[in-house]
């Protein structure tokens, strides 16, 4: 019989790389979701959908029904209350729920800038917060702090210019989404990988603004950079009540002061190391675009 596995936060690019990753490699993929019709339109009919909420206990034990291991990938922001109420205790709940449920597998997606010395930050705060809950649970897990993921790249690329918001100084290892999948399906399927906190990183260091110029030098060769200061986009976030916008501004805030952390040597030896560079995913993005 396969293994089921629930993927939490499918609407985020990750989450959905993951999900397929797992399908293809023999799982039985389920999705949590507020929306399953939308999902299904999205995913296709090779998943499993659920209707609920990460808030929703009830929800979540009909989701956990039966489930091998279960896949989180949540998103809060832009204000500490969102961070808290989703990334914190809506993991919160999901660990719980699969203690009662018997799941065997936890992994959730951190970030590489997660550490007690950044905790007076609301998104810092909350995943590390989230990650103490998921050890609390016994339920055995894997966090994986990951790197910023070159999927992002194309959000900062709008009205036909490319974006660099603030002063990114901090050199980033890419992570290609792909690579990331490959190693989250190897740790559900890897005893030695339990109980354990990873680093993810890329093959290669870039800074921010290196990385959106070389992507747009291959993807989009006619568009030009610009540099804005935070202020300017928390403004316009606030003043468009545009949230996506707020939250890539707070989260511009935190890269400006912290960078990456931890050592990803042990991660690429048991699970395989990322391979993608940027040039590599951009040009595969040329036949996209």
């Amino acid at each position: 019989m396969k293994q089921t596995i629930l993927v939490v936060g499918v609407t985020d690019i990750p989450g959905e790389s993951v999900a397929r990753q797992l399908h293809k490699d023999g799982y039985v993929v389920r999705i949590l979701t507020r929306d399953p019709e939308e999902s299904r339109i999205k995913l296709g009919d090779a998943f499993q959908f659920v209707k609920g909420d990460v808030d929703d206990i009830l929800s979540l034990e009909k989701a956990l029904y039966g489930c091998f291991g279960v896949y989180i990938n949540l998103r809060g922001g832009p204000k500490a209350e969102d961070f808290d109420k989703i990334e914190h205790k809506g993991t919160a709940n999901i660990a719980k729920v699969s203690a009662m449920m018997n799941v065997q597998r936890l992994i959730y997606l951190s970030d590489a800038i997660v550490s007690e010395e950044n905790f007076g930050f609301p998104f810092v705060k909350a995943k590390l917060q989230a990650e103490e809950a998921i050890r609390k649970s016994g339920v055995p897990y894997s966090i994986f702090c990951a790197t910023h993921f070159m999927e992002f790249l194309p959000l900062y690329i709008r009205w036909n210019r490319g974006y660099v918001i603030g002063n990114q100084s901090y050199p980033i290892h890419w992570l290609a989404v792909n690579d990331y999948a490959k190693m989250v399906s190897r740790a559900f399927q890897l005893p030695e990988a339990a109980n354990k906190r990873f680093f993810i990183y890329g093959p290669e260091a870039w800074t921010m603004s290196e990385a959106i110029k070389k992507y747009c030098l291959i993807v989009h060769p006619k568009v030009q950079i610009s540099y804005i200061p935070i202020w300017l986009t928390s403004l316009i976030g606030k003043i468009t009540f545009n949230t996506e916008l707020q939250v890539i501004t707070e989260l511009m805030k935190l890269f400006e002061k912290v960078c990456e952390g931890g050592y990803p040597e042990e991660a690429n030896e048991l699970l395989g190391a990322s391979t993608t560079t940027i040039e590599q995913w951009c040009k595969k993005q040329q036949k996209v675009v």
